[in-house]
């Protein structure tokens, strides 16, 4: 994709007086702010409507930023070495004497941070002279954003920049990992436990569903398209939208198909998109027939089961 300097100075100015733009990532799209501006984080929180006990994630361009920032330990640089950039977010200690925002923290002393691999991204946080709090562009508990159009629906002018980027490649978010002591997932996201586990050669506990929100992406209810969806279904009914993770031959209006031929990879980057063509079609519910819950389609089901939480 060709860089528009041009838009990359206009995203700039915007968040250099603390206004807040849209973001393309190779996850999904980001609602970006001046991660060291309250004003801009505060800001964050009301565009989102998002709860502001769940922190936001804070992207940086390297890890020579982030030292300003956080104490970086051995595990952050094996796994930064082999994944970043990419959809990987560590959560570290925070320095006391950090410019990052409270309001991003929720006061906790501790930060996720994040290296997207998106080059329009990247240029834009090399041009930066603070890193920029992004959570994912869309209103809080409803569907992440893959593409500037999906940004448009849920914020329409609200937002006063979006930074085109094209679809998101993956399409789904960041696996959240705490490296603060012992590692440990607290959410399952675009890459693989397994890569992760192989890197460290060590244990890694399991967190996705604590009482306590102590990372972005626990909500029980998160990434819904607002109507009712049933899992694991074998009988589909007529009025339901039927969501599949591989075409059938026999294929009817009300089908849906993650992927052509069952990979998970592309389920996973169609995944979102799928759920908002769903909801525009005007369907009151969602049937999901069984998904493997292997590698990516682990993060699948765990992305349609908070959906699935929600009851109107």
């Amino acid at each position: 994709m060709k860089i528009k300097l041009a838009n990359i100075k206009k995203a700039k100015n915007l968040l250099n007086k603390s206004e807040c733009v849209a973001i393309p990532t190779e996850t999904v799209y980001g609602l970006a702010g001046n991660a060291y501006s309250d004003r801009a984080c505060r800001n964050i929180f009301k565009l989102k409507k998002r709860p502001k006990n769940n922190p936001l994630i804070v992207h940086y361009h390297d890890f020579k930023k982030v030292k300003e920032d956080c104490y970086l330990n051995h595990s952050f640089f094996k796994l930064y070495k082999k994944f970043c950039p990419g959809p990987i977010t560590f959560i570290l200690n925070l320095k006391k004497n950090s410019k990052i925002s409270k309001i991003a923290t929720n006061k906790k002393n501790s930060l996720a941070i994040r290296f997207p691999k998106h080059p329009i991204t990247r240029n834009l946080l090399k041009e930066l002279k603070f890193p920029i709090a992004a959570p994912s562009a869309n209103i809080s508990s409803r569907i992440s954003a893959v593409t500037s159009n999906d940004v448009k629906d849920d914020f329409g002018k609200k937002i006063k920049y979006i930074l085109e980027g094209g679809k998101s490649s993956i399409g789904v978010e960041s696996t959240i990992i705490d490296l603060r002591k012992k590692p440990k997932i607290l959410r399952l996201g675009a890459l693989d436990v397994k890569k992760i586990k192989k890197i460290l050669g060590k244990k890694i506990s399991f967190n996705i569903n604590p009482s306590k929100i102590s990372s972005p992406g626990q909500l029980k209810i998160h990434y819904s398209p607002g109507i009712p969806i049933r899992l694991n279904v074998k009988k589909f009914r007529k009025d339901e939208a039927c969501l599949l993770i591989r075409k059938k031959k026999i294929s009817k209006a009300n089908y849906y198909f993650l992927s052509k031929k069952g990979n998970l990879t592309e389920a996973a980057k169609n995944l979102y998109s799928t759920l908002r063509k769903i909801k525009k079609s005007k369907y009151k519910s969602i049937a999901v027939s069984k998904i493997p819950n292997e590698g990516l389609g682990k993060t699948i089901n765990d992305r349609l089961l908070r959906a699935s939480k929600f009851n109107g």
